[in-house]
């Protein structure tokens, strides 16, 4: 079924009693060519470029929950490609690239809305630091503008510019940057990804890799054994303990971080901003809630829940650069798991075992890579040959000391 404003009219007329189900519920097969453990945004994602635009069939996705369920639904829906290294950059403006085509392509409103991101700076050395981080966008094709403090305030006249101990001097203007609605891109995901055929098994968890003279043969799952001449496994933050029943020991730990959201305000925050003297950034929902977010808690954990400092620093961090929202109530909040790299920067690469492949250490850049991701994981897959922007994100990278040290966000940034 093809959606369309059409199909919404008629359907409105009809009691919306012609919809059909959004993706099939189907058992698993004995036999799969390609599986993707991980029914999250980039597993989802990269089934649906395997069948798409790489043509492969007999395909199955293996999502130990329920579709939406995991990080994808679990994050604070910005995307932007305003990163500074050369090997980032590129891939997440691809990223952006494929965001901004994706309803058309999956026939799905996401709700893309390209709201524009600035990054407030609020010193020289800040300003000086974002000019060779909006160069650095511009060589690779992404759009950057440098603002100043009335640049700033034309497009947000209700910061705290005149009494705050961080005064804003500026931000680094991405107008192509915005949000998505998180969920929807799973469903889209998921939609697309059955037209084609695939396999969306869920409530499916892998529990062992069937591994013999060094080549995966196919994994044990809750649902009985499958088999598979290639395995990818895609799983955020519980990349470390299904790696571990390959016997892979990654350089990669999990943390949690935490998300917000407040009650319905009226509009008043027409993009998403992030504080350049602390760790927080904000955009509003249609539904007129405030998202927000800011540091990971610092301590490795596989729960789904944060724990109240992080909220006491980050709810702070918002008052101090707005301080007209103080009185708005936290309506809930959630706890995603995200799998940090030493280096800040993801791997999507080949493992020592033949037929097993690797997709992980996204650490917070994880939803705003989920069409990239998918189709260079989904390249990887079907031609063992890495996509052109993401050649660098290798697992050897750590042993041939070339890291990407993206500001150094990884698991112990102390260290970088």
């Amino acid at each position: 079924m093809r959606y369309s404003g059409l199909k919404i009219l008629k359907e409105a007329f009809s009691g919306h009693k012609g919809w059909a189900p959004v993706w099939r519920n189907p058992e698993p097969k004995s036999n799969y060519d390609f599986i993707i453990i991980g029914g999250g945004g980039h597993g989802l994602a990269t089934a649906y470029y395997l069948a798409s635009t790489f043509k492969k069939a007999q395909i199955a996705v293996l999502e130990k929950g329920w579709i939406g369920g995991g990080n994808v639904g679990r994050n604070t829906t910005i995307i932007r490609s305003n990163y500074l290294m050369h090997e980032n950059e590129g891939f997440y403006e691809f990223a952006l690239q494929l965001w901004e085509k994706q309803e058309r392509d999956l026939n799905y409103n996401t709700m893309v809305s390209q709201r524009g991101i600035i990054n407030l700076y609020h010193t020289d050395a800040q300003r000086d630091a974002f000019a060779r981080r909006g160069n650095s966008m511009i060589l690779n094709g992404a759009d950057a503008v440098l603002l100043d403090a009335e640049g700033v305030k034309s497009k947000y006249p209700f910061l705290n510019f005149d009494n705050a101990r961080f005064p804003i001097r500026g931000g680094l203007w991405q107008p192509r940057g915005g949000t998505v609605r998180h969920d929807a891109v799973a469903w889209g995901y998921a939609r697309a990804a059955d037209l084609r055929g695939v396999d969306i098994i869920q409530n499916c968890e892998v529990t062992g890799f069937d591994i013999k003279n060094g080549k995966c043969l196919g994994v044990q799952t809750t649902k009985g054994s499958i088999k598979a001449k290639k395995v990818g496994v895609s799983v955020a933050g519980s990349s470390s303990r299904v790696m571990a029943m390959a016997g892979m020991r990654l350089p990669i730990e999990t943390h949690v971080l935490q998300a917000f959201v407040s009650e319905g305000l009226k509009p008043v925050i027409p993009g998403v901003l992030t504080y350049g003297a602390g760790h927080f950034y904000v955009s509003q929902s249609d539904k007129g809630g405030l998202v927000f977010g800011g540091d990971i808690d610092g301590y490795n954990s596989y729960a789904q829940r944060g724990n109240l400092p992080v909220v006491e620093d980050v709810a702070e961090g918002g008052v101090s650069l707005m301080p007209m929202i103080g009185k708005a109530r936290l309506l809930r909040m959630w706890g995603g798991l995200i799998d940090m790299s030493m280096d800040g920067s993801p791997i999507i690469d080949k493992t020592q075992i033949d037929g097993l492949y690797f997709n992980g250490g996204w650490c917070y850049g994880g939803f705003k890579a989920t069409p990239a991701a998918g189709y260079c994981f989904a390249q990887l897959l079907a031609t063992d040959r890495p996509h052109e922007t993401a050649k660098h994100f290798r697992f050897d990278r750590f042993e041939r000391g070339r890291m990407i040290d993206e500001k150094g966000q990884g698991a112990q940034p102390n260290l970088h």
